[in-house]
Order: structure tokens, then C-alpha cells, then sequence
């Protein structure tokens, strides 16, 4: 596997475009994004858990039934949530309208939204845009596409690796979206992969649901899951590699690098929380099994407490084992090791069972950087996991106090 630079466009066969259509006030804010393959892909996709769900999410469930796809159009500005039959018909209408555009079939559109909820979307101002959204298609407008999708994001995500698969080059783009509204349960943010890898409906479908489970599924910015996350990914097959339809190396190949491009587009995610400063990530090892390794890991990421005090530059090793403590996973606290690190150094603060006298200089002078990792050595077994978070400061308090006002 390589990393490589670019976006959703990097995979043979794909277009993009990005582009200001108003629903967004300021002009350089861009609002609408489309992302187009020459040619019919199969398509998978996952979804939020929480009850309450955008229209749009209906609207691609129902098209993705099939497992087939070939464009995708996103807006930001206006989530089409909790807005009744009108919004559940204006999530249609923008696969309608594209469609129409593109002339391809309506349910080979899919549709995504993110924005405020409960504010009817106005859905003539995408109408009468869209003939400029599809003549902006290109296969630079990545880089306007990622920009499109952004709310109160203030970095563009995007991620693109390459591997060989029987002998061919593949190679897989992906970006996202996400700031707020942030946690552990499905893919917590809006997000688009695309592949030119040639391979099944099913195992398409099974290798997000895995990818997602190891990156998006373990990162926290402030423990509230929103109504409009999903994550699509369509795959062409223009690579014309033999068709991965059974689990061999080929599909461990394709597996292992979307997995690690969701990783690392993951946590650029964490890295942005809402007001972040820092990159957290902890890391629960010698654990009896991974799930509660991941478990654990993911009580101390959504600790409050723990985030405020990594923001404070706070050793406050205390605050880590209450949110272990909580998580519902039994261990010995007698075997437990805590430590924190960064490129700045390594201290152990808590030691099986006994705090450790440690230099409250050398670990704040740790916790000044902008990555940090907790590590929990809970010696019980050989498993390990990791989940990414970010601090709580208060420009997170000052961005939601008016997020909708």
C-alpha cells in the first residue's frame, strides 16, 4: 500500500465538483458538492444509529438497495432533518434534479445533507444550480467537493492510498466531514470513499462495515451522535482486476488499505473537534479481548473530565481511571499501568495500584503538544485498542452556544 496525494477523483473513472449555491450566506463558502463515476458502481454504505434520521439517509437506503450506484450529491448548510414529508420529498428531488443532469438512473443518485436541523431546505436554490454543478465535474474538483461538504470544520479531509491487487493498481480516495456532533456509534461524520478496485456488492459492503468499526466507530469529539452521519463508498471496477468475490489476499490487500485510509481520514476528524487544540488517542493493551480494549479506550476518550484536563495541560491520572472505571469492563486495578506520551517525552504516572511520584513539569511539558497519547497497560491478556478523541476548551462552548443563531 502507498499513500498518495488527492481525493475522491484519484480513482480512475471518478469526477467531482463543489460549488456556492446560497444556502450558505457568504459567497466563498461552498455548499453543494457532487462526486460522479463514468460508470455504474456497486455501492455500500452505513448509517447512523440514532433513531432520529435526516431524510436524506432514507432517500440513499432506499436507492442503495440494489447495491448500485453512480453519483452521489451532498449539501451543507441544511441538514433536511426532522422536516416531514416536505423535507423527505426535497431529499428526492436532489436525486431527481441530478439525475436528470447526468442522465442516469434517479435511484442510482444517492443523497446526503448536513447543516442545521429543522429548517426546511430550499431546495430551488440546488434546482437552479445545478446544470453549473454538473459542468464544474472534474477530476481536480476534489478539491472543491471536500470544501462543499464542511460546516464548522476548519481543516478539508481527504485521504487517498493505492495498492496492488492481482497484479493491477487500485487505488482508493475518500474525504469527510465532521467537527461537532461526534461519537462512537456508526460512522460518526459524512463521508465518501471511492475505488476503481472491481469486487463484490457483499464484500464491498463487509469491508466498510470493518473499516468504519476500526476508525470512525473509535473517535469522540463531544459524546452526541448525529441524526445525519453515514458514510457511502462506490467501487467501478476500472482497475479490471478479476473480481474480488471470495476472501483472499486480494480482498485482505484492498481490506488493510481502506482501513487505514478511514483510520488516518478519522482522526483528522478527532484533530478537528470543535474548538480542539489536541489529538488525543488512548491506547488499551494486554487486555483479555479487543472489544473491551476498545471499550475501555473509548470511556476515556468521551471522559469530559479527562478532555478538559488534557486541554489544561493537567496530569490529572485520576480522571483516566474513573472513566476506565465506568465503562463497565472488569479489571484488576492492582495490575494496571497508566502512562501519557508525545514527542515530547514518556512518563508513567500510575503504577499497579500505587500513584508514582513523577515531575509535574516534565508532564505538563508532555501534554503541550498536539498529539497526546494515554496508554493503560492493564496486563490481563495480549489484546489491544485505540480509540481518538480531541481536548474540550471553551471555544467549543463559544461555537455550539450559537451554532443555529
Amino acid at each position: 500500500m502507498k499513500i498518495i496525494k488527492g481525493g475522491v477523483t484519484e480513482p480512475l473513472g471518478f469526477l467531482a465538483s463543489g460549488i456556492h449555491c446560497g444556502l450558505k450566506k457568504r459567497k466563498e463558502k461552498l455548499d453543494l458538492a457532487l462526486i460522479y463515476s463514468e460508470k455504474l458502481c456497486n455501492g455500500a454504505a452505513v448509517y447512523t444509529k440514532n433513531i432520529v434520521k435526516g431524510n436524506p439517509i432514507i432517500v440513499t437506503k432506499k436507492h442503495l438497495y440494489n447495491g448500485k450506484a453512480q453519483a452521489i450529491i451532498i449539501n451543507s448548510g441544511n441538514a433536511n432533518t426532522c422536516s416531514g414529508n416536505d423535507g423527505l420529498a426535497k431529499a428526492y428531488k436532489m436525486t431527481k434534479i441530478t439525475a436528470d443532469s447526468l442522465n442516469i438512473s434517479e435511484e442510482d443518485v444517492l443523497v446526503a445533507s448536513t447543516g442545521v436541523i429543522g429548517v426546511p431546505l430550499n431546495i430551488e436554490l440546488i434546482e437552479n444550480n445545478i446544470e453549473k454543478l454538473k459542468s464544474s465535474l472534474s477530476i481536480k474538483g476534489n478539491i472543491y467537493a471536500r470544501e462543499a461538504i464542511m460546516t464548522t470544520d476548519t481543516i478539508k479531509k481527504e485521504v487517498a492510498v493505492s495498492c496492488k491487487i492481482a497484479n493491477k493498481i487500485v487505488k482508493i480516495g475518500a474525504m469527510a466531514k465532521g467537527s461537532g456532533m461526534i461519537c462512537p456509534n456508526m460512522a460518526t461524520t459524512l463521508g465518501v470513499v471511492t475505488t476503481d478496485i472491481n469486487i463484490s456488492v457483499e464484500l464491498l459492503h463487509e469491508a466498510l462495515v470493518y473499516a468504519v468499526n476500526k476508525s470512525f466507530n473509535r473517535i469522540s469529539i463531544d459524546g452526541d451522535e448525529s441524526t445525519n452521519d453515514s458514510i457511502m463508498i462506490l467501487a467501478n471496477g476500472l482497475a479490471n482486476n478479476d473480481e474480488v468475490n471470495e476472501k483472499n489476499s486480494d480482498y485482505y490487500e484492498f481490506l488493510d488499505s481502506l482501513t487505514y485510509a478511514l483510520v488516518e481520514l478519522a482522526k483528522l476528524v478527532a484533530k478537528d473537534g470543535e474548538g480542539a487544540t489536541k489529538l488525543l488517542e488512548a491506547v488499551v493493551y494486554n487486555c483479555k479481548t479487543e472489544e473491551n480494549a476498545v471499550i475501555l479506550a473509548k470511556s476515556i476518550i468521551k471522559s469530559n473530565l479527562v478532555k478538559a484536563a488534557m486541554f489544561g495541560k493537567d496530569a490529572n491520572w485520576g480522571r483516566i481511571l474513573c472513566s476506565l472505571g465506568y465503562s463497565g469492563i472488569e479489571f484488576d486495578i492492582s495490575k494496571i499501568v497508566l502512562a501519557i506520551e508525545s514527542s515530547k517525552g514518556y512518563i508513567e504516572l500510575f503504577k499497579e495500584g500505587i500513584p508514582l511520584q513523577f515531575e509535574e513539569e516534565k508532564a505538563t511539558a508532555i501534554l503541550d503538544s498536539t498529539d497526546i497519547t494515554i496508554l493503560v497497560n492493564l496486563n490481563e491478556g495480549e489484546e489491544k485498542g485505540f480509540a481518538f478523541g480531541c481536548d474540550l476548551t471553551y471555544e467549543y462552548v463559544r461555537i455550539n452556544g450559537d451554532y443555529r443563531t
